[in-house]
């Protein structure tokens, strides 16, 4: 009997001292990118990110994406995000958005920017909120709609989680494009 308790006790052990460790080279790594020693956040990150962490994950791709630490590569950018984003994080999925709508490391895909972005905006991440009521608007990606643009826009201002310049484009925007009358 005593042979069955310790192997799940073995088990146990093993994986959390496997997360246990993705977060204690994550909160590294935050420490030296926080003191701009970008070079050693960057080889913790992707220790940590290797293990599963999609917010180290999430980091690297932006690393990458502005070449800290590391030589700017929007192609490893890409693929580090999509990682992120896959696990559901908000901020990744509209990097992703910005990445296919723009070209960057990927080739230019307004339906599939219009797919990220829906991913970020659903999980209440304001600039995806306000970037995919534009979408509509001017139907990139999507059929041109100005109920579904004024519904994306207007939850985009009234997001409580929006900074005062996002606030301050979606009023712009509504006003621009009298979105009271759709």
């Amino acid at each position: 009997m005593k042979k069955y308790l310790i192997i799940p006790i073995i088990f146990v052990m093993v994986f959390t001292n496997c997360s246990d460790s993705s977060e204690k080279l994550f909160d590294k790594a935050k420490k030296y990118y926080d003191n701009n020693n970008y070079k050693k956040a960057f080889k913790l990150y992707k220790k940590s990110a290797n293990q599963g962490n999609a917010i180290a994950q999430y980091n690297l791709g932006l690393m990458y994406h502005k070449g800290k630490g590391v030589s700017q590569n929007y192609k490893k950018a890409f693929k580090w995000y999509k990682k992120s984003a896959n696990q559901g994080d908000a901020t990744a999925q509209y990097n992703l958005g910005l990445m296919y709508h723009k070209g960057k490391g990927v080739l230019k895909s307004p339906k599939k920017a219009v797919k990220w972005l829906k991913k970020s905006a659903n999980q209440g991440k304001a600039i995806a909120q306000l970037n995919l009521g534009e979408m509509y608007h001017y139907g990139l990606g999507v059929s041109q709609n100005k109920s579904k643009a004024k519904y994306w826009i207007n939850k985009a201002y009234k997001n409580p989680q929006a900074s005062s310049k996002i606030k301050k484009r979606a009023k712009n925007l509504w006003e621009k494009y009298e979105l009271w009358n759709h």
